[in-house]
């Protein structure tokens, strides 16, 4: 179903009248923040301004619902520009030193090129497919953020009402004339937030309500006391320098050429700032949506991206800022029954409907209860991320909000937002290097690889298996855990026994930076100049190429790179055997006993071994005898099995479906024993190491022994279980492979 067609349907549905209902409501609140939001940016110096600021908010509000109801893939969703846009422009306006139509032309194009930068942003997010991202944020940066938003946003309050910045003046605030202006705003603000705290269901009917009722009896008072409205204006208890226009369009084209490009270029870390705000408010409204909204419903982040990017594009062309889906008021719509795209067209044509408006409309907002409005926004925020986070965080995660907090209110939120992101980074560094990359350590002695081995080479492995040293490394290996890492492996090279080997699988490793590697490089000198050989498992490809890179080919030459880490332990115990190899020739029969330990397991494989070759003579006349060439399958994974083969001469590895290695095969192992009970399809893949012959039993051959060598087949099947006992126990010397 297409857009059209859903909104058509829902227009013609039931649905239709809680959107009307939700819409209207919700737009109403949006009006009323949108002149509290322009009353922020627009003051001190840009106060003459605040009708024309007004229309660029409220057009920017409209043109993101609009957008975003149509484009979004979130039935029901509101979109509007969060708190921090509005409070970081202000900052931004404040700093400047212009006058008059320079600054409020500058100050527009600092709105423009910002809300156009955010939805180039936005764009790219969702055609890359990178919004996903945005989810690895960390935490108290948000939170820290968004407390900072909420103490700019209570002392924004505070100055609308009138009170000045310097706290030593504190004495003169309960001034008859001050107390007018601060008052009934802070008793209207503490009264929403109360009400939030206790009765948040009745939030959604309060605040319009009291709103007006306020306004109405704010109104009412001053007539009660004769005050007029140029004296009320005077006293700053309304807004003035209201010329009786529109809202609508806040300058000409023309009015351009008055901007003063030098005062936007200064102004470029603060509205990257901005930026990096919004698409942080983008990720914040999206994962509350998704958790409390959406439980039943996939949000697709790139497309949200998406339409935000549409959306403050539209917004940035008409002078406003840029917006998103709002969690809270998406909730309000909810809650109300308007679960429909109409609720967010209903809401943008409330909204919309204020441009057509003249400033004179503005008479009836008195500032005391706009500034109250802001005081609730404020204290909300900092209530969330200051005093709930305090009881969720852990103290160092909760240090690091207070930290952003403090910087953000000292010194603006470029300053804040960098010195929480390089906190929390450090933070993270600091933690993961004390992760130990090492998952598990063994020596060629208590694991041995799937190669088959002669009792001879068992004997050396098990009496020499300690000098292979064999970690199984997991996670990320960066510049701080590497070194930890290295620490560890050069302790196991000054053991009392010299090692061998150095086995390093990296098959569980997601990741390593080259500082890693360089690292990494460091070790395997040090190996090479205690002459232990190094041998890595599945080492990433750049990891592989940074050190043929690094390292002089003299120690290259004595490291190993091995696919998988039975292959690398295969690799580790050849060394092994081939040095002891060559010392028990030297020592003659000092290495007797190396063996003699093992000569009741010999004796019981060679009796095997006599018993298997006496089978297979008997058995010949009725087996088929296959021959197989090097690198040629036995058995091959999903085909129909040839049936069981019994392995005359030569080697076979089997390897299951990722291609790891289970077991290799010499004479006398059975391969695919199972083959020789009906047709089945293969379960492994068995290929020829080298020249091999088999004997193979197919089903007919296994039924008529069975009938006419009855005998025969029950010391076969003795055989076959005793081999498959042996391949489970440490010391066994033959295996029944693919059973």
């Amino acid at each position: 179903m297409t857009v059209l067609s859903e909104i058509r349907a829902d227009a013609l549905s039931a649905r239709v009248f809680p959107a009307l209902l939700g819409g209207g409501i919700v737009g109403l609140l949006l009006i009323v923040f949108e002149i509290s939001m322009a009353a922020i940016i627009f003051s001190g110096p840009l106060a003459p301004y605040l009708s024309r600021g007004i229309g660029m908010l409220v057009f920017s509000t409209f043109a993101v619902c609009l957008v975003t109801a149509l484009a979004s893939g979130y039935r029901g969703g509101i979109a509007n520009h969060s708190v921090p846009p509005p409070i970081m422009l202000g900052a931004m306006g404040a700093a400047m030193t212009l006058e008059g139509g320079a600054l409020f032309m500058t100050m527009a194009a600092v709105v423009i090129v910002s809300a156009l930068a955010t939805a180039a942003c936005c764009l790219l997010i969702g055609h890359l497919r990178i919004a996903n991202l945005l989810r690895f944020v960390p935490y108290p940066v948000i939170c820290g953020v968004i407390a900072g938003v909420g103490g700019g946003c209570a002392l924004a309050s505070l100055s609308m009402m009138g009170l000045p910045a310097d706290w030593r003046m504190a004495a003169s605030f309960l001034e008859p004339a001050l107390l007018w202006n601060w008052g009934p705003g802070v008793a209207y603000g503490l009264g929403l937030f109360l009400v939030a705290k206790h009765w948040s269901h009745l939030l959604a009917l309060v605040t319009p309500v009291s709103f007006v009722l306020a306004a109405a009896l704010f109104h009412a008072v001053l007539l009660f006391l004769d005050i007029s409205g140029e004296e009320a204006t005077a006293a700053g208890l309304l807004f003035g320098g209201m010329a009786g226009g529109g809202f609508w369009p806040p300058f000409q084209p023309g009015d351009l050429a008055r901007v003063d490009w030098g005062v936007v270029a200064m102004r470029i870390p603060d509205m990257l700032a901005l930026v990096l705000v919004t698409l942080l408010g983008v990720a914040i409204q999206l994962s509350s949506i998704e958790l409390v909204l959406a439980t039943n419903q996939k949000i697709e982040w790139d497309r949200e991206f998406k339409a935000t990017g549409w959306a403050s594009v539209l917004a940035g062309l008409g002078a406003g800022p840029a917006g998103h889906l709002v969690f809270s008021y998406s909730a309000l719509a909810r809650r109300l029954g308007a679960d429909t795209r109409l609720a967010g067209i209903v809401v943008a044509l409330v909204v919309g409907s204020t441009l057509m408006m003249g400033d004179g409309i503005l008479k009836l907002f008195p500032v005391p209860l706009l500034g109250g409005m802001l005081l609730y926004l404020g204290f909300t925020l900092l209530d969330e991320q200051l005093v709930q986070s305090c009881r969720r965080l852990p103290w160092t995660d909760f240090a690091v909000v207070v930290v952003i907090f403090a910087v953000i209110n000292m010194f603006g939120f470029p300053a804040g937002v960098g010195i929480g992101i390089a906190i929390t980074t450090a933070s993270f560094a600091v933690r993961l290097s004390r992760v130990d990359l090492i998952e598990a350590e063994f020596t060629a002695r208590e694991r041995q690889s799937n190669r088959s081995r002669s009792i001879a080479d068992r004997a050396i492995l098990l009496a020499e298996g300690d000098r292979v040293s064999a970690y199984r490394l997991r996670g990320y290996i960066f510049f701080g855990s590497a070194w930890s890492l290295s620490d560890q492996l050069r302790g196991a090279l000054g053991g009392d026994s010299p090692k061998a080997c150095i086995l390093l699988d990296f098959s569980a490793v997601s990741g390593l930076d080259f500082s890693a590697v360089n690292t990494l490089c460091g070790f395997v000198r040090t190996a090479h100049e205690a002459g232990t050989r190094v041998v890595l498992s599945a080492a990433p490809a750049h990891c592989r190429n940074g050190m043929e890179r690094n390292l002089p080919s003299s120690v290259l030459a004595g490291l190993s790179f091995e696919p998988d880490a039975d292959r690398a332990l295969e690799r580790c115990e050849d060394i092994v055997i081939a040095e002891r190899r060559s010392e028990l020739l030297e020592e003659g029969s000092a290495g007797d006993t190396v063996l003699d330990r093992f000569a009741g397991d010999m004796e019981s494989r060679l009796d095997r071994r006599i018993v298997f070759e006496d089978m297979a003579h008997e058995l010949r006349d009725r087996l088929e005898v296959r021959d197989y060439t090097a690198g040629e399958a036995l058995v091959t994974m999903g085909a129909a099995s040839k049936g069981l083969q019994l392995l005359l001469m030569g080697r076979a590895s089997v390897y299951d479906a990722a291609g790891a290695r289970l077991r290799q095969c010499g004479p006398g192992d059975a391969i695919d024993p199972r083959g020789a009970f009906g047709a089945r399809a293969a379960a492994v893949t068995a290929l020829a190491d080298e020249d091999c012959r088999t004997l193979t039993m197919t089903p007919p051959a296994r039924q008529w022994l069975e009938e006419n060598r009855g005998e025969l087949m029950l010391e076969l099947y003795g055989y076959l279980l005793t081999a498959e006992a042996d391949a489970d126990h440490p010391s066994g010397t033959s295996r029944a492979a693919g059973h």
